[in-house]
């Protein structure tokens, strides 16, 4: 169960609303989206910050009486579990805000857990939503979720967005479902070298967000500025001159959203983009552009990727949803000169970065556009196919077309178990199955994961 598979609630507090009244209650099982789950006179309530079996005082935080759950923040333990720790983020620890009279910061919600047990409970969550979405058991699933290579719960994220606040123009992060921005002076779960920048130190008055990229192999970072819309005059200079000089700058004008391609990057200072390393390859990503936030992911994810998909000589093969290239190029390279490699993206930015990390690959071919139509367009047999698509998911006409091609094996990337789960369930009404799962968590401190899986046809 989670509240994204409930009916919506409505987010605004209507008339007769509870919203920052307060309840004890005994905390469940964990839910999909970082919630646990309690109940009060018959209610059900998804309370972030907690841990099963604990008893808390929690503060409602959507809470009309017609909805069909409740939303709540845990303000106090009255009983604590045995793996709760010491947030290391006391901006973003429910409990610590709420005794200095404010609210948290809405990432690292699972900061207040020791990391074993992250992983356990992650694999919970792994499990319930494959078996009620796609009906597979999966029993091993709480041991199922593997670290990074490290035990580390910090100073992974290489990329990271912050808010504006437009009355004092310093960063900040948002609160979890609200508008509201609270001042950060620190990001414990970003590298070092993002941290180093003191990018809080600065005035941003009339910039609406800002992105930050540090990539793992220790190139030089970028900075990314989302003006106002319109902006003051004079804005962005006067922000660039406060900027270190070892940063490149870029100016991102949105037509739509950042990462689809509509709107205009403007090169400020140094490069519009970064260059990363993965397992031997290099790519350059522009500053909207994709790229996995853990340092250590883009390694997990191509090794347990080929050694599920096991891609071969000569084999044909599409990757889908591909981004800048990250799974393509290693294997443009298994499959070698026999072989050939199809790349589709929709972002014709990111396109173009592939382009240009792919060029010195000869049998790859690259097509900008959504996955389904290009699929239709190209009625092509594929030895294998990848896809790593948005939380999301891939969606039913997707999958369709997938099976249509009759490939051998579909390894499928995600970060959102539920997605995936709904998109398994389409496969196996089409009598696939599941070969292999792997679970990764990559990104600790947070209720996220992401998973990679070997699809297969054959019986349910």
């Amino acid at each position: 169960m989670s509240p994204s598979d409930q009916s919506a609630a409505t987010t605004s507090a209507g008339p007769s609303s509870l919203e920052g009244e307060q309840l004890t209650v005994t905390l469940g099982p964990v839910a999909h989206g970082g919630h646990f789950v309690a109940r009060h006179e018959g209610r059900v309530i998804f309370v972030r910050h907690g841990l099963p079996s604990e008893t808390v005082k929690v503060r409602l935080t959507d809470a009309d009486p017609g909805a069909k759950f409740w939303r709540a923040d845990v303000v106090e333990v009255l009983e604590a579990a045995a793996d709760r720790v010491v947030h290391p983020w006391p901006e973003a620890d429910a409990p610590t805000a709420a005794a200095a009279g404010r609210i948290p910061v809405g990432g690292a919600e699972f900061g207040h857990i020791s990391l074993p047990h992250q992983r356990r409970l992650k694999g919970e969550v792994l499990a319930e939503q494959l078996h009620r979405l796609a009906g597979v058991d999966l029993s091993t699933a709480v041991e199922a979720v593997e670290p990074p290579g490290t035990g580390e719960g910090l100073a992974w994220r290489t990329r990271v967005a912050f808010a504006v606040d437009p009355l004092t123009g310093r960063l900040g992060m948002h609160a979890h479902r609200s508008t509201e921005i609270i001042p950060v002076q620190n990001m414990p779960l970003a590298v070092a070298a993002i941290n180093d920048l003191r990018l809080w130190d600065v005035d941003y008055t009339g910039i609406e967000r800002v992105e930050v990229a540090a990539p793992a192999n220790g190139s030089r970072p970028l900075v990314l500025l989302i003006p106002q819309q319109p902006a003051p005059a004079g804005t962005v200079e006067t922000v660039l001159k406060q900027l270190p000089v070892s940063v490149s700058v870029a100016q991102w004008e949105p037509d739509g959203g950042i990462g689809d391609g509509s709107g205009r990057l403007t090169r400020l200072r140094g490069r519009a983009w970064v260059a990363e390393t993965a397992s031997g390859h290099e790519y350059r990503v522009t500053g909207d552009g994709f790229w996995q936030v853990h340092r250590r992911a883009p390694e997990v994810l191509i090794d347990a990727l080929l050694s599920g998909l096991n891609p071969r000589s000569g084999e044909n093969i599409a990757d889908l949803y591909a981004g800048a290239g990250l799974f393509t190029a290693p294997l443009a390279a298994a499959v070698g000169e026999r072989g050939r490699l199809l790349s589709v993206e929709g972002s014709a930015g990111t396109s173009r970065d592939a382009r240009r990390n792919l060029h010195s690959y000869p049998n790859v071919d690259i097509l900008q556009g959504r996955v389904e139509r290009i699929l239709r367009s190209q009625r092509s047999r594929w030895n294998g196919i990848v896809l790593d698509p948005p939380r999301t998911g891939a969606g039913k006409a997707v999958v369709q077309e997938l099976i249509r091609s009759e490939p051998r094996a579909v390894g499928y990337v995600s970060c959102d178990p539920a997605s995936f789960a709904r998109d398994l369930g389409y496969f196996r009404r089409s009598g696939w199955r599941m070969h292999d799962l792997r679970a990764f968590d990559l990104y600790p401190n947070t209720h996220h994961m992401e998973t990679v899986a070997v699809l297969v046809p054959g019986e349910k």
